[in-house]
C-alpha cells in the first residue's frame, strides 16, 4: 500500500510539473481590456487602459494568445513593448509568472493593428 501511495504521489507531482513550465517566450505586454487588438503600436493605449484599471496581460507572438500575468509589477514600465519573457507558464489557467523580461529590438515590426482586428480606442 505504501508503494502504491508513493507512486501516486510521484505521478501527481509529474502531472503538476507538466502543467507548469518555465521557458522563454516572445510577445507583447498589452492590457486585459484590449488584449491582442493593439499589439505592436498601442503603447499609449495600453498605458491608458492599465491606468484606468485594466490588468496588464501578455500576448504571445506565436499564437497571439492572451495570458494573464500573475505578477503585474514585473512588467511595469513595459506596457505596449515587444519583450522576451522568461517565466512560468500555467496552461490550464492561461497565466504566466514573469521571472524576467528583456526588450526586443523590433518594436512595432510584428503585428499591425489592422491585422489584429483594429484598435478599440
Amino acid at each position: 500500500m505504501k508503494r502504491f501511495l508513493a507512486i501516486a504521489v510521484i505521478c501527481s507531482a509529474s502531472a503538476f510539473a507538466a502543467d507548469q513550465s518555465t521557458k522563454p517566450i516572445d510577445g507583447w505586454i498589452s492590457d486585459s481590456m484590449c488584449g491582442a487588438k493593439h499589439v505592436g503600436s498601442g503603447a499609449a493605449c495600453v498605458k491608458k487602459c492599465v491606468g484606468g484599471g485594466a490588468k496588464p496581460v501578455f500576448v504571445d507572438d506565436a499564437k497571439k494568445q492572451v495570458w494573464t500575468i500573475d505578477n503585474p509589477d514585473a512588467v511595469a514600465g513595459h506596457y505596449g513593448h515587444h519583450v522576451a519573457v522568461q517565466g512560468t507558464i500555467n496552461a490550464d489557467e492561461k497565466s504566466v509568472h514573469v521571472a524576467s523580461l528583456s526588450m526586443l529590438k523590433d518594436q512595432g515590426d510584428q503585428a499591425k493593428p489592422d491585422e489584429m482586428g483594429g484598435m478599440s480606442h
